[in-house]
């Protein structure tokens, strides 16, 4: 396990970078000591966002596949966990069950979607096309349900007002519920992201990982050593697209709302912002990148939405010119080759 978590797929896999990565962590742990509820609830939020992001490196960076799906499944997720749970209601597990259920959903349509794409052999430029066009049809569908009779059972879509009246997850516990809101939420989505980075670190460094880089670097010769592209392909592209489904039923949770604003134009390129500015072909970078962006995006946002956006579009545009590996990917390998040629500077001196 331990050489999995420490491959050639991923950056950072020597004692210090652990070390760095624990401290994280603890501090993580400590944050809702030391801080407001409000700042808890609020970090809380960004790490919703970053499994979408870690989804799409490793669909994008990993298997070469830029999917503008993220929000689809976003919305499906969301949505689905919205009516699964006012129809099933969040007592007795119901809750944590709806959210399993949405998920599933969210993966199942990804499968479905993705068969036909893969499958049908669209690739590069117009796989993008597809995907986006996917997303502002859902987007477009979800905005004229204002009316009384798009419901699903007990929950109604409301259209462009947004879909409401949920309840947040509960965590069945020996008998009784308890309620994930504020910092207990905080903690269970930190837990399932710390879990869910380890198990992509894991699954990139392993054979399939491999696989997945070498149809990214030349998909016709590793069809020629005999492996079925297609199939890893989809492989990637559902599971990379469920967990843009987790962020979507976590958001729900979260602000116990979702409208389309969540899926349409804008929202649909801001997983591509945060992936290229902090480096598609690693899932630490992803991780680091999207965070920082967000926490810099809502600080933006408060005194002007358009300005941030625009900041966005030039953050995106600066990085496909002048770091095209991702600014955060630039950064490390550039201090890296820096102390690697200090260091042969002066083994030779130390020698004499």
């Amino acid at each position: 396990m331990a050489n999995l978590l420490n491959g050639p797929q991923t950056l950072g896999n020597g004692r210090g970078f652990w070390i760095a990565a624990t401290l994280f962590l603890v501090v993580a742990l400590a944050y809702p000591t030391f801080t407001d509820p409000y700042d808890v609830g609020n970090t809380a939020y960004f790490l919703c966002w970053i499994f979408m992001a870690l989804g799409l490196s490793l669909m994008w960076g990993y298997n070469g596949m830029l999917s503008f799906c993220q929000t689809f499944f976003f919305g499906l997720g969301g949505y689905g966990y919205g009516v699964i749970e006012v129809n099933l209601g969040a007592g007795h597990g119901g809750a944590m069950a709806s959210l399993i259920a949405a998920v599933a959903v969210a993966g199942a349509a990804a499968a479905l979607l993705g068969y036909f794409l893969i499958y049908g052999r669209i690739s590069g430029m117009f796989f993008g096309i597809v995907t986006f066009a996917v997303t502002l049809a859902l987007a477009f569908f979800l905005n004229q349900t204002a009316g009384p009779e798009w419901h699903i059972g007990l929950a109604r879509l409301n259209g462009f007002n947004g879909m409401q009246g949920m309840t947040p997850l509960a965590l069945p516990w020996f008998g009784h519920d308890i309620d994930l809101e504020g910092t207990a939420f905080y903690y269970f989505v930190l837990v399932l992201l710390v879990v869910t980075y380890l198990l992509l670190r894991v699954l990139v460094n392993s054979r399939f990982g491999n696989v997945l880089v070498a149809i990214r670097e030349d998909p016709l010769r590793a069809e020629l050593l005999g492996y079925d592209i297609r199939k890893y392909s989809l492989i990637t592209f559902v599971i990379g697209s469920a967990l843009g489904g987790l962020s979507g039923v976590l958001y729900c949770s979260w602000g116990q709302f979702i409208s389309p604003s969540s899926i349409g134009l804008p929202a649909a390129a801001m997983p591509v912002v945060w992936v290229a500015f902090s480096g598609r072909s690693d899932l630490t970078a992803s991780l680091a990148g999207t965070l920082l962006l967000l926490f810099g995006f809502q600080a933006i946002t408060i005194y002007s939405e358009q300005l941030a956006l625009i900041l966005m579009g030039v953050l995106l545009a600066g990085t496909v010119l002048l770091a095209p590996n991702g600014l955060v990917v630039s950064s490390v390998n550039g201090l890296v080759r820096r102390r690697t040629r200090r260091r042969a500077v002066l083994t030779p001196s130390l020698q004499r």
